[in-house]
């Protein structure tokens, strides 16, 4: 089991991982070393709780397949390692994210005081425009 959080998990099982060659830096290494990760994680076996599961689809996008596989690729690093450690980071961080409930906005009136300035406000501006017309023009 994977700690993403104190109280969230992640089962070993519901992770795959893969390796393949990746583009970029590393030479003529880079033609020969599968260095590239490429986690699929199936969010059926994950086991999340299902608000923090639809919140990490949510967040996924592109990266969550019609299977309900979430795929996280890092190549960055040379090394198969630094990759791999990269690739997890990001999706811990990922599932930290979702974990996170969105507050919810209460809605609130203007005051009664705030809503007669608003009204003073309208009124002494209409003046000052009206003011602003030729002779014979005013209201």
């Amino acid at each position: 089991m994977i700690r993403v959080t104190h109280s969230i998990w992640l089962d070993e099982k519901a992770i795959d991982e893969s390796f393949v060659r990746a583009s970029g830096p590393g030479g003529q290494n880079v033609n020969k070393v599968s260095t590239a990760v490429l986690l699929r994680v199936s969010l059926d076996k994950a086991n999340l709780p299902p608000p923090i599961r639809a919140r990490l689809e949510k967040l996924a996008g592109r990266r969550l397949t019609l299977d309900g596989e979430l795929l996280i690729a890092s190549q960055r690093h040379r090394t198969q390692e630094r990759n791999r450690v990269e690739a997890m980071d990001s999706l811990i961080a990922l599932i930290q994210k979702a974990a996170i409930a969105p507050i919810r906005r209460v809605a609130t009136k203007p005051s009664f005081g705030a809503r007669q300035r608003r009204m003073d406000e309208k009124t002494h501006r209409s003046r000052t425009k009206n003011a602003r017309g030729g002779p014979g023009e005013h209201d």
